[in-house]
């Protein structure tokens, strides 16, 4: 007896899509699954899911950020980095950004082998995060160094005075909220902010002279504030290796048991408004769109960020290029 038509159309219907949902079962498992390893890993991407050597960039102002921190943690364990290359281009920060970020190469340090590879700068708080590393590979014309503590604080009271302005206020004690600005700085204040200044300097040296393994007197010769060549500094210890990332992974292969050809993949902090740039091109779409005021108010915005994760202490390199 032959079906009807109608009934084996329904059955190539109920087959198609019974074929449909098995084929999304099995695609929506994959995902799952790559997702599992991923999580398990600590990759963020597929191509981070075989052996490879992880590429972490370190631009721009050091602030210790947790995105920077959690992302060396995510590298720390991933079982498929066996090696990493800090690409270092960087003036300096904060000294607790350094500090922290410092920390926490370290700990990196302790379960894979980690290289610095100095662009063309690794000054003051990057340096700080450079010999956090096994070893320190830099181009011969980068500048590296800069070994010294910052605190600057603008003082007005002048001008102020020049227009019969005068800020007045109640504090508890005469070294509450000094140096302000608004009044010569006390002899009082100036030894405070110094012996500030002096006490993470001593952590700074203690630290140069501990990881690049330096007497009294070598260390002397590099702690004084200034900026190397990195020809300059292989001989004072500052540097290790000239040269690039091809160097570098040489060092790991011959060194650490690195295997050969080990693909370089980069890992990165998940993108942010201000990292992409956002804010910057809202106000230069502003200005062409003739909305100067709101213009104005994004630039402003962006620079008070921008100030504010700056206060406090600072190891940073403050020559030309770097302001």
């Amino acid at each position: 007896m032959t079906a009807p038509t109608d009934y084996l159309i329904d059955r190539r219907r109920l087959r198609r899509k019974l074929s449909w949902w098995r084929m999304a079962a099995i695609a929506a498992a994959g995902f799952a699954l790559v997702a599992l390893v991923s999580r398990v890993t600590g990759a963020d991407s597929t191509d981070k899911l075989t052996p490879h050597i992880a590429r972490l960039s370190l631009q721009g102002m050091i602030l210790g950020d947790k995105d920077t921190i959690d992302l060396i943690k995510k590298i720390g364990d991933s079982s498929q980095a066996k090696a990493v290359l800090l690409a270092i281009d960087s003036p300096g920060g904060t000294t607790t950004g350094a500090e922290k970020l410092y920390d926490e190469l370290r700990r990196l340090n302790e379960k894979k082998p980690v290289v610095a590879v100095v662009g063309s700068l690794a000054a003051s708080g990057a340096y700080i995060a450079a010999i956090a590393t096994d070893t320190i590979v830099a181009e011969g014309n980068a500048l590296v160094g800069s070994i010294g503590v910052l605190f600057q604080y603008p003082n007005f009271y002048k001008l102020l005075d020049s227009l019969g302005v005068k800020v007045e206020e109640v504090k508890s004690s005469p070294l509450k909220a000094s140096p302000n600005g608004f009044e010569p700085t006390s002899e009082a204040a100036r030894a405070a902010i110094a012996s500030l200044v002096a006490d993470s300097y001593a952590w700074f040296k203690d630290l140069v002279k501990e990881r690049r393994h330096l007497d009294d007197a070598a260390l002397a010769k590099v702690a004084d504030g200034r900026v190397f060549t990195a020809r300059q500094g292989v001989p004072l210890k500052l540097v290790d290796i000239l040269g690039g990332e091809r160097e570098a992974i040489a060092w790991l292969e011959a060194n650490k048991k690195i295997a050969k050809d080990l693909p370089v993949r980069d890992w990165k902090k998940k993108a942010s408004f201000e990292r992409l740039g956002l804010v910057e091109g809202a106000a230069g779409a502003a200005r062409l769109l003739g909305l100067e005021t709101l213009a104005v108010a994004l630039d402003q915005a962006v620079t008070v960020e921008r100030r504010s994760s700056l206060d406090g202490l600072l190891a940073i390199w403050q020559g030309s290029d770097a302001r």
